[in-house]
């Protein structure tokens, strides 16, 4: 048998080198035709570059394409800020430390820029702070005492100081506006009366209190008024009275009315001169009686019927509500004696507290109104009559005294209300309540100065109406003040104030004065210095070599 692998096992026709075989096989076949050319290679091979040039160019693309892609899907970075502190960003939901806001997620791309915008440089760190004490402050970055990052303190947040002492220029992106609510409105001209609010209580009007007395003494023996309260009017009968004096009065004035008439009709020479001084002793006997509140009325009927009355009735000298009865049925009464008091309440007092402050505002016959929580929907209208010379020691204030006219007798004495006084409205520029921060000193209003940023700025005020308050000084006409979340600004205005203190001071000072604390440092130590260096591999012997 033949073996394949040993070559000399094989024959020789095996052997032999093809061309050898087919001049040994017969005659040559005939020769094939040829089916491509020297061109058509040559189109091929074009066509073949030109398809790996596409395919590279668009594997370009498609790699720009996935590296410009918005960072939507996988490349967004999600941050969460204080909308009142932009320096407090954290990866995680929170609150801030400083203020207790909830955190604002925010998300955006890196690497990219709004359109339209140029790329904003990086600001400065200037120092950082401790989140819970902004007094702590260091050059590095660390850790507080509660393990707390410190924050960073930025150039931006340093600069633009105001006027104002202790508050800075703030600046504010529109979208933070509109997430705090900020409002502005400008300073405008117009007619502004002034309006002070303050509480008032119901009195009786002084001057028109009346006693009801006795001059001379007796026994009561009716009484028609008998209960405190009630009204009265002038005319009215309040009690009768028997007084033996009275009495012995009427008939002196009886006797000389029959002396009188005596002396009249005699005819001797004397008869005239007797005449008069019957004429006399009737008019001191009638007087008598009047001097002691004998009506007219009843002296002439005791006159015309010639007996005297064994009471005598007493009537009202006013209209009025009684507010005093020391008076029953049998009672004794001596000379002096006053056993009613009458008030006439169609006018009454209204004693209303004014501040010093806004005692200059206040005048005589100034107009007033007054609101009663009995009355929700009355409005009572009087005006100012008298303004206390003394100022109260212990509330300092001073009483004003407005008087009401009381028709109807809705106002009762010690019913409490509020009093608003009113002055003539005067032309001034004029900005709302709500734009005023009151500090106690000064009164401040924070001006909208254009891109974001406010500006505090102290004014003078004048008088109110409630809705409207007059700037005397410190504004403009077309300034634009904030009248909603000036508050939130005016925290912001004061932390930067004192950011920017504390990096003049630290300035001033050098690094060193930085306050490091002893737990915190060696940790900040550690975290600073470089990580040692990995320890080589061991060598392994080569094979074959013992160790």
């Amino acid at each position: 048998m033949n073996d394949p692998s040993n070559p000399s096992s094989l024959p020789a026709s095996a052997l032999a080198p093809p061309l050898a075989l087919a001049a040994t096989s017969g005659p040559t076949p005939a020769r094939l035709p040829r089916r491509f050319g020297l061109g058509t290679l040559i189109t091929v091979a074009l066509l073949s570059a030109g398809l790996a040039a596409a395919a590279a160019s668009l594997a370009s693309r498609v790699r720009q394409a996935t590296d410009a892609a918005p960072a939507g899907a996988s490349d967004v970075v999600t941050t969460y800020q204080c909308p009142m502190h932009p320096s407090i960003v954290q990866d995680h939901p929170g609150q801030c430390p400083i203020c207790g806001m909830t955190l604002v997620k925010v998300e955006k791309a890196p690497g990219r820029t709004a359109p339209g915008k140029a790329a904003r440089a990086e600001p400065r760190i200037l120092f950082y702070r401790s989140p819970m004490d902004a007094r702590q402050t260091s050059p590095v970055p660390r850790k507080d005492e509660m393990g707390m990052d410190y924050l960073p303190v930025h150039e931006a947040e340093t600069t633009g100081q105001a006027a104002v002492p202790g508050l800075a220029t703030v600046e504010i992106d529109p979208d933070r506006q509109q997430m705090i609510g900020i409002k502005i409105t400008e300073v405008t001209r117009g007619p502004v009366g002034g309006a002070w609010r303050t509480v008032g209580r119901i009195a009786m009007d002084e001057t028109r209190v009346r006693h009801v007395n006795l001059k001379v003494p007796g026994f009561v023996e009716q009484i028609y008024v008998d209960f405190i309260g009630k009204t009265v009017r002038k005319g009215d009968r309040l009690f009768s009275l028997y007084s033996p004096e009275l009495l012995a009065s009427q008939d002196e004035y009886l006797l000389a009315l029959k002396t009188r008439g005596a002396l009249a009709k005699a005819n001797d020479a004397t008869a005239e001169s007797s005449s008069a001084d019957g004429s006399a002793l009737v008019a001191a006997a009638r007087r008598k009686l009047s001097l002691w509140d004998i009506s007219e009325a009843e002296i002439d009927r005791v006159a015309s019927t010639g007996t005297p009355t064994k009471t005598l009735t007493i009537y009202s000298p006013v209209s009025g509500v009684v507010t005093k009865k020391d008076v029953v049925e049998g009672m004794k009464l001596e000379a002096g004696a006053m056993p009613y008091e009458i008030v006439d309440l169609s006018s009454v007092w209204v004693l209303a507290d004014v501040y010093e402050s806004e005692l200059r505002f206040v005048k005589p016959s100034m107009t007033a109104t007054l609101r009663l929580n009995a009355y929700p929907n009355r409005e009572f209208k009087g005006k100012v009559v008298f303004i206390d010379p003394l100022l109260d020691p212990k509330t300092r204030t001073v009483k004003v005294r407005l008087t009401f006219p009381n028709p109807t007798g809705d106002l009762r004495p010690e019913m409490f209300g509020e009093v608003v006084l009113h002055t003539p409205p005067h032309d001034r520029l004029w900005i709302p309540p709500d734009a005023i921060i009151d500090s106690g000193a000064d009164k401040l209003v924070f001006v909208a100065s254009g891109e974001g940023k406010f500006s505090p700025r102290k004014v003078t005020l004048g008088e109110s109406d409630g809705s409207r308050v007059a700037v005397l000084d410190g504004l403009t006409l077309g300034e634009r003040v904030v009248t909603r979340a000036n508050f939130l600004i005016d925290s912001e205005s004061r932390l930067r104030a004192s950011l920017a203190e504390m990096s003049t001071s630290a300035a001033a000072r050098g690094p060193e004065s930085a306050r490091v604390l002893p737990g915190a440092s060696a940790a900040v130590s550690a975290s600073s210095a470089p990580a040692p260096a990995a320890p080589p591999p061991p060598q392994h012997p080569a094979a074959g070599h013992a160790p």
